[in-house]
C-alpha cells in the first residue's frame, strides 16, 4: 500500500495591531487641511480617501494623529522637518519587534505549539530593514531553538505573505516533522509622503500597520478548525512591470500603484486560477485586499456573493491594506465567519498580488473537526 502523503495545515493564526487608531474621516480632514493651498489635490484626496473602502487603520507613529500643521508626515511646502528615511527606519526598528512578537505568540498559542518545536522561521516585511533583524529578536524573545532555520523574505511586497505560506507548505512536504512559523510585520504608514501628488495621496489613502503570524506543519489529532493546504501556484503576469513600484527614497519609500492593476488582474489572473483549480467550484475566496477594485473585479469575474468577499472587504474596512501581513488577517476573519456559521468543511483559494505584477495562490480546505487517522486518506485526497 502506498504511503499517504502528510496532510499539511495552517494550524494557528495570530495578529497584532499598533495602539494608534486612524479614523478615515478624520485623516481625510487633516490631509485636506494640509493641502489647503492646492485645491485640486485637496479635492482628489477627499475623493480617493472616501472611495477606497477604508474606515479605520492603525499606525505605530503617534505623530500621524496630529493636526496638519503639527504633523511632520503630511503634505507641506516646507519640507525641512519631514522625517528622513533613516528616522523612519529607526521608528520601524523600535515598533516592529513588539508587534512581531505579539502576533507570533498568538499564532503559537492558537496552534497549541511550543516554541521549541519550531524548526523554520520565515520573517516577512517590505516596509523596513535592520540587522540583526526581526528573526533574531524572535528567536531570543520566543525561546526558539538557536539552530532554527531562519528565512527572511524582504522587500517583496504585498504578495510576500502568501509566498511564505506556499514556501512553508513545500518545506513541510519535504520534511513532515518540520514546523514553520511565519511572521509578517508591516509599518506602511511610516512611508506616507509629504506630497500632494496623486500617486502619493493614493498610497496614503488605504495602507495601515500591523503584524500577522501563522504556524504550518503536518496536521495532528489535536488540531481542529484548521486550513489544510493543497497545491500552490506562482506567476509573473505580463504587462505589469511598471504598474506597482516600491523604491527607497530620501523621505521613506516611494510607492506607485497604477489604476490599471484591477484591470490587469481581471484580464490575466483567471487563466492562472484555472491552471490551479480547473473548473472546480470553490466556496472560500481569501482575496488579499490590495484595493477595493481588486476585490470587485474578482467578485464580478467569479460571481461571488457579498458573503464570500466579506472577510476581504471587512479587513480593508477595519485595518486597511497591511501589505504582506493582510492575507492572514483575511484568513483569520474568514475562519471566524466559518465558525459562526457552523461550517464543517469548505474548499477554497487564497491569493495575493504584488509588484511584478506577481500572483501567488494556494488551494485551501477549512476543516472544523479534528482530523483523525481514519479519515486522513479521504481528507488528503479532498484537499490535494
Amino acid at each position: 500500500m502506498a504511503a499517504v502523503k502528510p496532510m499539511i495545515a495552517m494550524t494557528g493564526i495570530g495578529t497584532a495591531l499598533p495602539p494608534y487608531r486612524m479614523d478615515q474621516a478624520d485623516t481625510t480632514r487633516r490631509i485636506v487641511d494640509a493641502l489647503s493651498s492646492n485645491p485640486d489635490s485637496a479635492r482628489w484626496a477627499r475623493r480617493i480617501f472616501k472611495q477606497c473602502g477604508v474606515e479605520t487603520r492603525y499606525t505605530c507613529e503617534p505623530d500621524l494623529l496630529n493636526e496638519a500643521s503639527a504633523c511632520r508626515y503630511l503634505p507641506k511646502e516646507d519640507r525641512s522637518e519631514v522625517p528622513s528615511t533613516a528616522e523612519r527606519m529607526a521608528v520601524y526598528k523600535r515598533a516592529s519587534v513588539p508587534l512581531a512578537i505579539s502576533a507570533a505568540r498568538d499564532a503559537l498559542a492558537d496552534a497549541k505549539m511550543n516554541a521549541d518545536r519550531i524548526t523554520h522561521l520565515i520573517t516577512v516585511s517590505c516596509t523596513g530593514q535592520f540587522l540583526p533583524g526581526i528573526d533574531a529578536a524572535l528567536v531570543r524573545e520566543l525561546g526558539l531553538a538557536p539552530s532554527v532555520m531562519r528565512i527572511p523574505l524582504t522587500f517583496i511586497g504585498c504578495a510576500a505573505g502568501m509566498k511564505a505560506i506556499c514556501l512553508s507548505k513545500q518545506l513541510v512536504s519535504g520534511d513532515p516533522k518540520a514546523n514553520v512559523l511565519i511572521v509578517c510585520v508591516e509599518l506602511c504608514t511610516l512611508h506616507i509622503q509629504p506630497s500632494g501628488d496623486r500617486d502619493a495621496l493614493f498610497g496614503a489613502s488605504f495602507f495601515g500597520d500591523g503584524a500577522s503570524a501563522c504556524v504550518i506543519g503536518a496536521v495532528g489529532p489535536q488540531h481542529q478548525q484548521v486550513y489544510l493546504l493543497g497545491d500552490d501556484h506562482t506567476v509573473l503576469l505580463p504587462g505589469g512591470a511598471d504598474e506597482m513600484i516600491w523604491e527607497v527614497g530620501n523621505a521613506g519609500f516611494d510607492l506607485y500603484l497604477s489604476p490599471n492593476i484591477p484591470r490587469l488582474i481581471g484580464e490575466y489572473v483567471p487563466a492562472e486560477v484555472s491552471r490551479l483549480i480547473g473548473e472546480a467550484h470553490l466556496e472560500l475566496w481569501a482575496i488579499h485586499p490590495g484595493g477595493k477594485g481588486i476585490i470587485e473585479v474578482l467578485q464580478s469575474r467569479y460571481g461571488l456573493s457579498d458573503e464570500q468577499v466579506a472577510p476581504s472587504l471587512g479587513v480593508l474596512r477595519d485595518i486597511g491594506n497591511v501589505s504582506s501581513a493582510t492575507i492572514l488577517f483575511v484568513m483569520k476573519k474568514m475562519r471566524e465567519q466559518l465558525r459562526e456559521r457552523g461550517t464543517a468543511r469548505a474548499a477554497g483559494l487564497a491569493l495575493a498580488f504584488g509588484p511584478g505584477l506577481t500572483a501567488e495562490m494556494i488551494k485551501i480546505t477549512y476543516v472544523a473537526s479534528k482530523v483523525t487517522s481514519k479519515r486522513r486518506a479521504e481528507d488528503a485526497q479532498y484537499v490535494l
